[in-house]
């Protein structure tokens, strides 16, 4: 039996991708405080991680899929790149994402477009590293939007993708799902108003694979060298992969 597609909002017919963007728009004003609160600011370490995986390989140019309000396009600049490129579905998140990076004097170096992951317009192996924070389960279409990361990376280039996962300690893991479940939703719905926002995006952790699951799907895209590194006691994890040179 087919499983039903996770969305924003249910009740409604709009395709998934209308409706993510639809739901950042609305929580875009928000949408940074309601991270550090729900993370208790520990997102800021995984983001730092991820820059940390990249500096090794100096990359030149960056892609930042689903960069949203742009803090890991920002944190992106000590990696020393000459070029870092925002790409996101949310006019509302990325104009967040503007302001602080012109706050921060980098727009000189930081481009944050409007674009659909899944469907972008670059050329074929343009960038040395493509990163994802957060972002790969709002995708309408996962294979299509890896195909197109695929695609952008040039041979030998590196993906980084950080993303939710869910514990596997029995324990935690019904920690976990009690937070997800009951505490987000509550509140999503005191600080930003929208309920079903938080509502999914506690679903959408919750239900995407993750781990060797995860894995699995970089692999079928064409990605090599594919590891997982669980974060904070498995409520996230980093995946590493490239993209082969022949």
């Amino acid at each position: 039996m087919h499983k039903k597609q996770v969305v924003p909002y249910q009740e409604k017919e709009d395709s998934k991708k209308t409706q993510v963007r639809q739901m950042f728009n609305g929580i875009s004003r928000r949408y940074d405080f309601m991270n550090r609160v729900i993370s208790g600011g520990i997102d800021i370490k995984w983001r730092k991680n991820v820059v940390e995986i990249l500096m090794a390989k100096k990359p030149e140019k960056i892609l930042d899929v689903a960069s949203g309000t742009g803090d890991l396009a920002l944190a992106l600049v000590q990696t020393g790149a000459s070029e870092i490129v925002g790409i996101d579905i949310s006019e509302g998140m990325l104009e967040i994402g503007r302001q602080k990076v012109k706050k921060s004097e980098r727009d000189h170096k930081i481009k944050m477009v409007i674009g659909d992951s899944e469907n972008m317009a670059f050329p074929n192996d343009y960038f040395d590293a493509v990163t994802v924070a957060f972002g790969v389960r709002n995708f309408e279409n996962l294979d299509q939007g890896l195909s197109e990361i695929y695609r952008v990376l040039r041979p030998g280039g590196d993906l980084v993708i950080l993303e939710t996962a869910v514990p596997r300690n029995f324990l935690l893991r019904q920690c976990y799902l009690f937070y997800t479940q009951k505490i987000m939703p509550m509140m999503g719905k005191v600080f930003s108003k929208d309920r079903s926002a938080y509502q999914y995006l506690s679903e959408s952790a919750r239900t995407f694979p993750h781990g060797k699951a995860f894995n699995n799907i970089l692999e079928k895209n064409g990605f090599i060298a594919v590891e997982d590194i669980p974060q904070t006691l498995g409520v996230a994890s980093i995946y590493r992969a490239n993209k082969p040179t022949i």
